[in-house]
């Protein structure tokens, strides 16, 4: 018997194709520059390059396929909170890629990892609130639907007090809450939200 090989099988993705993969070391440079990128702008918070190296395993990357190879198109990254909650982060689209479904990939890889280990509910802070919409995430009021946990992180943040970022989240479908599953510790709260 001979068997002939497929060449579709080990043919390049498609120009303009995007695909996203687990994040590696090599990678965090990259995902530095880009979070930094927009931080500057004001889009988003800054992460030391220590603290991407450290939550390595949160993060995800995506890539444009082109005709010499793949480039880099953006990260972002699901950091678990608790065991009914995690936290979609450190998402940024490279600046010079847009309106190539980069993001929407991004969440979606998020997703899928949540669904995975059996986390039931996403959240973002977030200055896109449309953006998160379209991914099915809802906008609460974070001065009374905050999970415990996501205030134990802002306690790290430079912006604690007069946070201006919007908070959203979204139930998986399908995913049920954890069994047994021990409350929270309690959370500092900044001032004058509770």
């Amino acid at each position: 018997m001979t068997v002939v090989p497929d060449p579709s099988r080990d043919a390049a993705p498609p120009a303009g194709s995007v695909s996203v993969r687990p994040a590696t070391a090599s990678d965090v440079p990259l995902i530095f520059e880009n979070i930094g990128y927009w931080a500057g702008q004001g889009k988003m918070l800054v992460r030391p390059m220590p603290n991407i190296f450290e939550n390595l395993r949160d993060f995800f990357v995506a890539e444009v396929a082109t005709e010499t190879g793949p480039v880099f198109a953006g990260n972002g990254a699901l950091h678990i909170l608790w065991g009914d909650i995690a936290e979609v982060r450190g998402l940024a689209v490279a600046p010079d890629v847009t309106a190539r479904g980069v993001g929407r990939a991004l969440v979606a890889a998020c997703e899928a990892e949540a669904r995975r280990i059996g986390i039931p509910v996403m959240f973002a802070w977030t200055y896109s609130v449309g953006f998160f919409e379209k991914c099915g995430f809802t906008l609460i009021d974070k001065t009374r639907e905050l999970h415990p946990r996501v205030w134990s992180e802002c306690l790290r943040c430079p912006f604690f007090v007069g946070c201006n970022e919007n908070g959203l989240v979204k139930r998986l479908e399908g995913v049920p809450m954890p069994a047994n599953l021990p409350e929270p510790p309690q959370a500092q709260v900044p001032p004058g939200i509770r």
